[in-house]
């Protein structure tokens, strides 16, 4: 009698995560149990895509959040818990002091960081919930079985009326969960990084990455829901709602640790983290979904579905997808989210995240630093979570005053299509600044608000130099709007790396006056340059220039020195003549 192995692909002990070896300066696949293990060696996650890296340090964070809020560094249950065999928290004692909490998960922060490796206990917890993370398990991984599958969507949907009946539906191709190639059934993806006779090949390492990250950055083209009481819409993953940013750092044990949030909110300290493997059954976590409740802890937010997926395997090892959405919590009020930047709702006055488009692409972090940091002290600003923890880490001695910290943002930008948000472009940026710096606690001298100053400063440059190009493109009788976005774009592009390495510099003994002086200057010199590059191509045209009334119906001549000129005075009256 032939015996049939059943296949297997553990995420806990097959490599599938790409990370770059610092040893080495190579890149290599490694396990859960790998990555963890050796963090310290590795300079940071490689995959296909930085936007999926993100998705995968928050599966990662989500494994640390869980095992450091029940076990110390040393491996020892905390006393407020009581913990079972397979490590997962049975009761908590309710009435134990929040602040002695607290201190012990900050001591556990401290321990971690200064041993600088995870403990033994990550190991043990993957080892006891391995069945959980296999691709093949009997619950697998980031999936659902194919009953559990057909017990909620419609009939017609179900996996066993497509097998009955040959005929597709409900079903997402590999090429669609690809974000590289985000191809559905209605567009064909010309630039894709795979021909089109192997769009839909992938291994299972890659299938392990890509179903991550699908979970985080649905789009809403797929049709297919559960069956609901309450009438929804597929929703897009949590991650494709965010601008997302986080703290970077030199090894993936520093990023890791300087994004692991193990004190949170007082009304949160007692939560238990749930992540999403741990819940019983499917089903139970379809109930808490249905709920449409923001979750109370990080482990549940960072595995948080956006589609029940199931996947059928033919006899070739080739996948076919089923795809039904389920509900989602509103992301209005979420501050628990970290990651992300807010915006205040003038309706409700609540806080959403800032989602990023297309129209916004093109405006680096370092013009948004008010919005990471509440440099105001406004009740109409919500600073971003990361920014706050790491200001925690600082006050508490845990990160050195003049360590290096650096801010990251990756973004997945839909094409705004509101019936479909297909992936349109993905975008990285980053910025440095010296812990002193960020959280400075002086008054008179609070850089953040100077810094935030000198940003205002320099846009209001930016925009004058806008309205220069304009004009020039409207004595050229061309689309003004078009050419002034054009060049203001370029004009940004100079200033971006300048401003950066400034920003990077500053340390908190500086003279404050002087190194302002010298961004001012370096500003000057970028401004005037660019201006005279754009005149060195004037044209008669241009020389001649038009007439133009003004706001008193006064009619003006306007050419290429009068913009010229009046760009000049108004970037001398901004920096004083500096």
């Amino acid at each position: 009698m032939k015996t049939v192995t059943k296949q297997s692909f553990n995420l806990t002990t097959n490599p599938w995560i790409v990370v770059i070896d610092a040893r080495t300066n190579q890149q290599k696949k490694v396990s859960l149990i790998e990555l963890f293990q050796n963090a310290q060696y590795y300079r940071q996650l490689a995959g296909d895509m930085r936007t999926q890296d993100l998705a995968i340090l928050r599966l990662l964070l989500a494994i640390l959040t869980t095992v450091y809020t029940r076990y110390s560094a040393e491996n020892q249950p905390y006393e407020w818990l009581i913990v079972n065999d397979e490590l997962k928290v049975e009761s908590v004692d309710e009435d134990y002091d929040t602040s002695k909490i607290k201190t012990e998960l900050t001591q556990t922060w401290h321990d971690l960081y200064d041993s600088g490796h995870f403990s033994e206990i990550v190991t043990d917890y993957l080892q006891r919930h391995a069945d959980q993370f296999d691709l093949f398990g009997d619950q697998p991984f980031y999936q659902v079985t194919a009953s559990a599958y057909d017990a909620v969507v419609p009939e017609s949907k179900s996996v066993a009326r497509s097998k009955r009946t040959g005929k597709a539906t409900g079903q997402v191709a590999v090429r669609q969960m690809n974000r590289r190639i985000s191809e559905s059934g209605n567009s064909v993806a010309l630039f894709a990084p795979k021909v089109d006779e192997t769009k839909n090949e992938l291994s299972l390492a890659e299938l392990a990455r890509w179903l991550i990250m699908y979970q985080n950055y649905t789009g809403v083209t797929d049709k297919t829901k559960i069956n609901n009481n309450e009438k929804f819409s597929n929703g897009a993953g949590w991650l494709y709602r965010l601008t997302p940013v986080f703290a970077s750092g030199n090894t993936l044990f520093e990023i890791l640790m300087l994004n692991l949030i193990l004190v949170g909110d007082s009304e949160n300290v007692l939560a238990v983290q749930q992540p999403v493997w741990e819940y019983p059954t499917v089903s139970d976590y379809l109930r808490e979904r249905q709920r449409q409740q923001v979750p109370n802890n990080l482990a549940a937010l960072y595995t948080t579905w956006s589609r029940f997926i199931h996947i059928e395997w033919d006899e070739h090892q080739r996948p076919t997808i089923y795809s039904a959405g389920i509900p989602m919590f509103d992301n209005e009020g979420a501050l628990i989210e970290p990651m992300t930047l807010w915006h205040q709702d003038k309706k409700s006055s609540q806080f959403r995240p800032v989602t990023a488009t297309i129209q916004s692409m093109s405006k680096a972090m370092w013009r948004n630093f008010g919005q990471y940091v509440n440099v105001y002290h406004r009740d109409d600003i919500n600073g971003a979570g990361i920014v706050e923890w790491m200001d925690y880490l600082k006050s508490s001695g845990l990160v050195p005053a003049d360590q290096q910290l650096r801010l990251a943002s990756t973004v997945l930008i839909s094409d705004g299509n509101s019936s479909s948000q297909m992936p349109a472009t993905e975008l990285y940026d980053d910025m440095r600044i010296q812990a002193d710096v960020l959280f400075d606690e002086s008054t008179a001298n609070y850089w953040p608000l100077r810094i935030e100053n000198v940003i205002q400063t320099t846009q209001k440059i930016g925009d004058g130099y806008y309205h220069f190009a304009a004009t020039i493109g409207r004595i050229r009788n061309i689309d003004a709007k078009q050419f002034g976005q054009r060049h203001s774009a370029q004009f940004y592009a100079e200033l971006n790396q300048p401003f950066k390495a400034w920003l990077a510099s500053l340390t908190g003994n500086d003279d404050r006056e002087a190194k302002i002086s010298e961004w001012n200057h370096t500003l000057l010199q970028i401004t005037l340059r660019a201006a005279d590059t754009m005149m060195a191509a004037s044209s008669p045209r241009d020389t001649r220039g038009i007439v133009e009334l003004d706001n008193n119906n006064v009619a003006h001549q306007v050419n290429v020195f009068t913009a010229n000129n009046q760009l000049r005075r108004l970037v001398f009256t901004e920096l004083n003549g500096k």
